[in-house]
């Protein structure tokens, strides 16, 4: 009868602290959301955003989508065509545990290490200069692993019973993984996406030296341009007024909008995918 107490007031503990892990979670997101808007709200001014382009954020709001979409475009197809391979097809074989390795010390490469690489490789030796492809061809290396392994755990969730009934049917492996488990993973595979755009749009240093500092408008992805974090750094590096830093938290509240629109953006157009493998089916 103690025992059973015992476990009790010991599951009672852990679901408190889990519900109090929960809460400060929360509560970390909305106060550090809710200090750089009140931080904002009584400076903000609309020509901070939308003004003249040499003093406005449009160029660094349209350097650092160019950046998110090169590096989505070039990373995704690849990401996810290596976790099918990896779960579908090389399951506990020789190749899957040496690309396992490569993959998880992808991983723990510094960013800075990705920056150096995209520098000499992507910026001299393929003349590409500093630019938003080279960035976005950086970029997509360095935001592989996260890609790759929230994929693979994605499809670990749907179960084995999916396959063998599409199989059974007469159906190929790879119409099975396309209109089988694809679909019921589709919101792991969202989640990789939206992880990997949120790392792109929060990196600087590989950006720094592969995308530049420029405040120009790139009007294409050949030419180089200054995201919002690279921008914001600088703007809090040189503040000495007051007006320098409401241009710093001006910067910060639009870099937390465009991350929640493309979150947002992310998750309608994975939802429409998914809704469109399901009519398929």
């Amino acid at each position: 009868m103690r025992s059973i107490k015992k476990r009790e007031a010991l599951d009672g503990i852990v679901y408190g602290l889990m519900i109090f892990s929960s809460v400060l979670v929360g509560a970390a997101l909305i106060g550090i959301v809710v200090y750089i808007f009140f931080q904002t709200a009584g400076s903000f001014k609309l020509s901070f955003v939308f003004g003249p382009l040499n003093s406005s954020l449009v160029p660094m709001i349209v350097s650092t989508l160019w950046t998110v979409i090169v590096s989505l475009a070039i990373a995704l197809p690849i990401g996810i065509m290596t976790a099918i391979y990896l779960h579908e097809y090389a399951v506990k074989s020789n190749v899957s545990r040496l690309l396992g390795i490569a993959i998880d010390t992808l991983a723990g490469i510094p960013s800075i290490i990705y920056g150096l690489f995209g520098l000499l490789f992507f910026c001299r030796l393929f003349n590409l200069g500093q630019s938003i492809i080279a960035g976005g061809l950086t970029l997509s290396i360095m935001i592989l692993p996260v890609i790759i392994r929230t994929t693979e755990e994605a499809l670990k969730t749907v179960p084995d019973s999916f396959r063998e009934g599409s199989l059974s049917l007469g159906a190929t492996r790879f119409q099975t993984i396309i209109h089988a488990v694809l679909p019921p993973a589709m919101p792991g595979v969202l989640t990789a996406a939206i992880l990997a755009a949120g790392r792109v749009v929060g990196e600087s240093a590989p950006v720094l030296l592969t995308v530049g500092i420029a405040r120009n408008l790139p009007r294409t992805i050949f030419e180089p341009g200054r995201t919002l974090t690279i921008h914001l750094y600088y703007l809090t590096k040189e503040a000495l007024s007051e007006d320098d830093f409401a241009h710093a938290f001006t910067a910060a509240a639009v870099l937390i909008i465009l991350v929640l629109l493309i979150n947002t953006a992310v998750k309608i157009v994975g939802a429409g995918l998914g809704s469109t493998g399901e009519n398929q089916d």
